[in-house]
């Protein structure tokens, strides 16, 4: 029987779809999905699926029909918004024989809202920033000396590294929480970036495999430039901190190196947009996710890979010929005016 597996929220992540075309190696399809027909991670697909928005009521629908009509093995999401879809309706998808590859529904719910890991992380004792919700506790606990400016201001259900900003003064903060009450404030971290991709094996729920990366340089949220690391204190916390919060599948981890200590910043249940470095390293959780979709364990491969690997990334398009969209989809597509055409 065939592994089809489908991507939803491509977007421009071609080398994901990439590297599943080149695991599966004919013993299965990979379809991606996207809402916008020019999301270029479409055509990298064995074949494209375009969707509603995933604030569309009838999305979820849409979904659980796509993949009875591709007999999808499993499925999983780019986005973090779509985490908690996944996670809520999984009974629904594995009614119809398709996996979510998403940690339980609580446990994605405390990632995506980054106040709620905090208060985890806090009680579990293991080291991150200090964050708070209300400006006024941050005021007081200031008075004390026990926190100053500069602090990061951020949504707690954001992603993508949006809406963040580094602010120094009261006034500046007083300006952005009036206007959003989904703000967090964050200590600011003085350090070295780390990011850590991490798979956690779905039949053992072990961590199975850790790569490290030292951030260079950031662009968008995203790594842009970054170093293979290897150090056994770091893999040592990782390995404590996943599974205390109990995540499975594909994981991305933001930390900091503030001297020899390590602090844990953001957990997310997905695909990280550094991932790409791992897989260049020959770290592949599509093959780890494979073997266990046909019911094999991974064995631990924690660390192995070499350190002192470099990734820079580079900007790439896609041309793609009208008679290559979907039909459907082209009376959405904008078409400039001679005024916006100019610009």
């Amino acid at each position: 029987m065939s592994t089809n597996i489908l991507i939803l929220s491509c977007g421009t992540r071609n080398k994901i779809v990439a590297y599943f075309r080149q695991e599966l190696a004919g013993k299965g399809k990979v379809v991606a999905a996207d809402s916008s027909p020019l999301a270029p991670a479409l055509y990298e697909a064995d074949e494209a699926v375009i969707v509603p928005s995933i604030k569309d009521k009838h999305y979820l629908e849409t979904l659980l029909s796509l993949c009875r009509e591709k007999k999808i093995k499993a499925v999983f999401s780019l986005i973090d918004p779509e985490l908690n879809l996944l996670a809520k309706y999984k009974k629904d998808f594995l009614a119809i024989g398709t996996i979510p590859i998403i940690s339980d529904v609580e446990k994605a719910a405390m990632c995506f809202n980054k106040y709620a890991l905090y208060e985890f992380l806090t009680q579990a004792q293991i080291p991150t920033p200090i964050s708070y919700l209300e400006e006024h506790k941050f005021l007081q606990d200031m008075r004390k000396g026990l926190i100053s400016f500069p602090v990061i201001i951020k949504p707690y259900d954001g992603s993508a590294s949006m809406q963040i900003h580094k602010v120094h003064s009261s006034d500046e903060m007083e300006d952005l929480m009036v206007c959003d009450d989904h703000l967090m404030i964050q200590e600011f971290m003085d350090g070295i970036e780390i990011g850590a991709d991490v798979y956690v094996d779905l039949l053992s729920r072990k961590v199975v495999s850790i790569f490290t990366k030292e951030k260079i340089k950031m662009r968008a949220g995203e790594t842009d430039k970054a170093r293979s690391i290897k150090e056994g204190k770091l893999f040592d916390l990782i390995q404590s901190v996943v599974e205390k919060v109990g995540l499975t599948g594909m994981l991305d981890i933001d930390l900091f190196k503030v001297g020899d200590e390590y602090v844990i910043s953001e957990i997310n249940p997905r695909f990280g947009g550094g991932y790409p470095h791992a897989y260049g390293c020959g770290v592949s959780f599509p093959r780890m996710l494979l073997n266990n979709l046909e019911g094999k364990v991974n064995p631990s491969q924690i660390g192995e890979y070499e350190a002192d690997i470099y990734m820079a990334k580079y900007n790439e398009i896609k041309i793609i010929p009208a008679a290559e969209l979907p039909k459907e989809m082209m009376i959405s597509l904008p078409i400039p005016d001679a005024a916006s055409s100019q610009s």
